[in-house]
């Protein structure tokens, strides 16, 4: 099927959806005409007619701080910046820090700071001079589909730990973690909070008990927390550091908040001396770091940035319950408290092990294959609600519409 531009949503030209939606929404502005010509992965690698809405890319144009620090820096000197032989890449570090202490009452040390090109790449590094072939990382499930294939890569097998369903949110069995963790095979918690896919913001006393059991036996913590800016209402990040500092490297990038998917660059925080003094062993150039543009990106938009945020903060927050009221009967979702990521259950509808391939087909709608994200996956799909609300309510339509076709 040819690439293109997709259609303009059918009657939806302006944001009308809910009592508290205005003009102030001038996101809701973007329609499918306009998306459709964009050259990023998500839109360009999706047939003409298709709304996408499963790689982790927002619609949004990104904060005017971050275009006007891009702007500035290409203008000005595109040579070796004064930092080029820092591992925590000048500038970065402390705004890292500065962001930590004003958003989370946490205060890292700078110095510990080292970059990477993204957090994949900075879990692969850990995980080469951590841990052995066979040594087991423990993940919630389903998770985050990259990680899980880097396990198979690097042969470090997955102790899972089920999310499990209760009520409106979910929840895992600490237990059941501590008889899994019995056999002193597993040398590392990879902890992703808020979660993805379910968009679960755990509390302080679920971290507490990941925190006691990583003493009980030995883990090194890798904490993706990549999506902390991006929570809602009542829920509140904590950062693991803040539990466990001196067992705990902290992952994150401004990368998911502020829509700089392609920007590469991350943050790495490592509070744990061994392993620091085991980064500090390696060549220097033999993991690379992030480049000039992705720090000037990111600096920006923790310094900088925050406004945006929390327009497009808003917006995801009227999106998300959007996608609560136009399911249709039979899909089962249950609120995010993080991220703009929906974890749809199909299996009341019966579309098989992989519905999205049926959303793709009959609705037109290209979701991310629950069946990706490991143990749990089956019969779910998700749905990336980053984009405007007439967007949004098209492709809740034509799901409703073919999910109805089906079951009708």
């Amino acid at each position: 099927m040819a690439l293109g531009r997709a259609p303009e949503p059918r009657g939806v030209k302006v944001a009308t959806y809910g009592d508290n939606v205005t003009d102030a929404f001038r996101l809701d502005k973007l329609t499918l005409d306009h998306l459709g010509s964009r050259a990023g992965l998500k839109w360009a690698t999706t047939p003409a007619g298709v709304i996408p809405a499963w790689v982790a890319d927002m619609d949004f144009p990104i904060a005017p701080e971050i275009q006007s620090a891009l702007t500035l820096r290409t203008g000005h000197d595109l040579g070796y910046p004064h930092w080029l032989d820092e591992p925590a890449c000048g500038p970065l570090a402390e705004a890292f820090a500065e962001r930590m202490e004003l958003r989370y009452s946490w205060r890292p040390d700078p110095g510990h700071v080292r970059s990477y090109t993204d957090i994949n790449q900075a879990l692969q590094v850990l995980l080469h001079i951590f841990t052995e072939p066979g040594d087991k990382v423990a993940l919630h499930t389903p998770g985050y589909y990259p990680f899980l294939e880097t396990f198979v890569e690097m042969d470090r097998p997955l102790l899972p730990i089920p999310m499990i369903a209760k009520g409106d949110s979910w929840e895992f069995d600490a237990d059941r973690l501590a008889e899994d963790l019995a056999d002193g095979r597993c040398r590392v918690l990879l902890l992703v909070n808020p979660h993805n896919p379910t968009g679960r913001v755990f509390s302080e006393a679920e971290l507490t008990a990941l925190a006691e059991l990583a003493e009980r036996h030995d883990l090194l913590v890798l904490s993706d927390e990549i999506h902390a800016d991006l929570t809602y209402g009542d829920a509140r990040h904590i950062p693991f550091a803040t539990l466990l500092p001196e067992r705990t490297v902290t992952l994150t990038s401004a990368t998911k908040a502020f829509n700089l998917g392609g920007i590469r660059c991350s943050v790495t925080h490592v509070g744990v001396p061994a392993v620091r003094e085991a980064l500090d062993r390696q060549p220097t150039h033999l993991y690379g770091a992030a480049n000039l543009l992705g720090v000037e990106a990111t600096v920006a938009a923790w310094r900088h940035g925050d406004a945006w945020l929390d327009e497009v903060r808003a917006v995801l927050d009227r999106n998300r319950r959007m996608v609560a009221d136009l399911l249709p009967k039979g899909v089962t979702y249950r609120v995010p408290e993080a991220t703009y990521l929906a974890w749809l259950d199909f299996h009341a509808v019966e579309l098989g092990d992989e519905p999205a391939e049926f959303v793709r087909r009959e609705a037109h709608v290209r979701l991310s294959s629950g069946a990706t994200f490991g143990p749990g996956g089956e019969g779910f799909s998700r749905l990336n609600f980053a984009t405007s609300g007439p967007v949004l309510h098209e492709m809740l339509h034509r799901l409703a519409a073919a999910v109805a076709g089906r079951t009708g």
